[in-house]
């Protein structure tokens, strides 16, 4: 089975061959799996701000740059160089990261980073794509490889069973009257399974593409019921998307309930990602709770 990170790899490693304007700038992470003898292919060393210093370089002379590393490398630390070198340069760049939240809780804290999406949420003009499965990300990374925009690709180790049309907006892959929830990326399946065991009359929207945020397509899915409660299900900090939830129902009085890392939870041991998901009830058990609390309180 092709994981999300070997679908991106193998499709920029494509895009280097068909388009002179595709290159990449790395700093260790995946650097063995791009050609080293292309001009196009950057590994900086263990220099995140440098990397994205790079990648801001390359773009103001006209490339299309793909920055790659673990979320906290790529985000968390050169968070001023994105900023600055990305942002108020005004060019455009395709930031691909993995680990996503804890996907790899063996390594500790440094290599977590639920609040990569916040993050991105206080810089102007990105657009975010949090895939659910290895066969959404190809169409997903080849779109933002042709536009010359800012694009964020989230990558996990964690996956839906099956891959879901992509593209803005979000998808209703069921339709009910009690409620809507939300699900984000590798969210759905478990979702779908707490829904399931709740027996619960709900609407489920899934979302490859998180920003921009489809507020007509939440507001719709919302009218469409008999009760405007909205559950929120997102693998990453939770309340991450409250602010665009809010302005998309503001004409409409609504409930809302988010599930996602928690806030106030610093977990200090590694554990594994199934026991992060747990403390954080974004397993099928916490989230059959929520779903069962929040819809049927």
């Amino acid at each position: 089975m092709t994981t999300m990170r070997e679908a991106f790899i193998t499709t920029v490693n494509e895009e280097l061959e068909n388009d002179p304007r595709i290159a990449v700038v790395t700093a260790v992470i995946s650097a063995s799996n791009f050609p080293r003898d292309r001009e196009r292919v950057v590994d900086v060393g263990i220099r995140e701000q440098t990397m994205v210093g790079v990648a801001g370089g390359l773009a103001l002379a006209g490339l299309r740059p793909v920055v790659h590393s673990y979320a906290p490398f790529l985000v968390e630390r050169p968070y001023e160089q994105i900023k600055l070198d990305i942002g108020h340069q005004d060019v455009g760049a395709v930031f691909v990261s993995i680990g996503a939240s804890y996907d790899d809780p063996v390594w500790g804290r440094t290599h977590q980073s639920p609040g990569d999406v916040a993050l991105f949420d206080t810089l102007p003009g990105w657009t975010v794509h949090v895939p659910g499965h290895a066969d959404e990300v190809t169409p997903l990374l080849r779109q933002a490889l042709k536009d010359d925009n800012r694009v964020y690709v989230r990558l996990s180790l964690h996956e839906n069973a099956q891959a879901y049309p992509v593209g803005e907006g979000f998808t209703a892959l069921r339709h009910g009257k009690r409620g809507v929830v939300l699900a984000v990326g590798p969210m759905l399946d478990r979702v779908l399974k707490a829904v399931d065991a709740e027996n619960a009359d709900l609407t489920v929207l899934y979302a490859a593409t998180v920003r921009p945020f489809d507020s007509d397509g939440l507001r719709r899915a919302v009218e469409e019921t008999d009760h405007a409660d909205v559950l929120v299900v997102e693998p990453y900090l939770e309340g991450t998307s409250a602010h665009l939830v809010s302005e998309a129902l503001q004409q409409i009085p609504h409930r809302v309930r988010y599930v996602g890392v928690k806030r106030h939870a610093e977990l200090r041991n590694y554990g594994t990602a199934e026991d992060h998901d747990a403390a954080h009830d974004l397993d099928v058990v916490g989230l059959g709770s929520a779903v069962r609390s929040f819809f049927r309180g």
